[in-house]
């Protein structure tokens, strides 16, 4: 009698196992995943939430950034566009003593915004055409380099050609 209750009690401890094993694939991984997932997402959000709290006490000083780029586009107006980048390279010619023998532009249009392309080309020592890179970068003006080839004519340096590819921002008319 006592070996057919060891075995009842084997077969209950076995049961109890089968039991808890099949719990445990069904029941107790699925909801840790579940549980992670969870805590994963809560993390996320608590992210974007310090985020959006930040955007939130930086917005004077963003807008305020905003505008000032808002304001150094080029105008929306084709011609005056045009004219005011031409007169720009002039006037970063004139500081820099290089002279200009190439302006070439070419308009790039998308839903959201336009581009004014120009290519340029520049002649002058290294210096000079340093100068002029210089004085193209530090304008406020919304204009980005895209491209730079510098090439030398003499073993010297003394004449050198700047090709440049410069991109002018045109924004649409803000709309209060």
């Amino acid at each position: 009698m006592k070996i057919q209750g060891r075995q009842q009690w084997l077969v209950v401890i076995a049961v109890v196992g089968i039991v808890l094993l099949v719990a445990d694939r069904a029941v107790f991984t699925p909801l840790m995943g579940l549980w992670k997932t969870r805590s994963a997402k809560v993390a996320d959000l608590r992210k974007q939430i310090a985020q959006g709290t930040s955007l939130v006490q930086r917005e004077q000083s963003i807008r305020r950034r905003w505008d000032q780029m808002r304001r150094n586009t080029l105008p929306a107006n084709s011609s005056l566009a045009e004219q005011q980048l031409l007169k720009a390279f002039d006037a970063w010619a004139r500081d820099s003593r290089a002279t200009i023998t190439l302006i070439t532009p070419q308009w790039k249009h998308d839903d959201e915004y336009s581009t004014l392309e120009c290519r340029v080309d520049a002649s002058g020592d290294l210096e000079t055409l340093c100068r002029f890179l210089y004085s193209v970068e530090k304008d406020p003006m919304a204009v980005k380099l895209g491209m730079v080839e510098l090439t030398s004519h003499d073993d010297a340096g003394q004449q050198m050609t700047l090709g440049l590819q410069v991109s002018g921002l045109v924004l649409p008319p803000s709309t209060p």
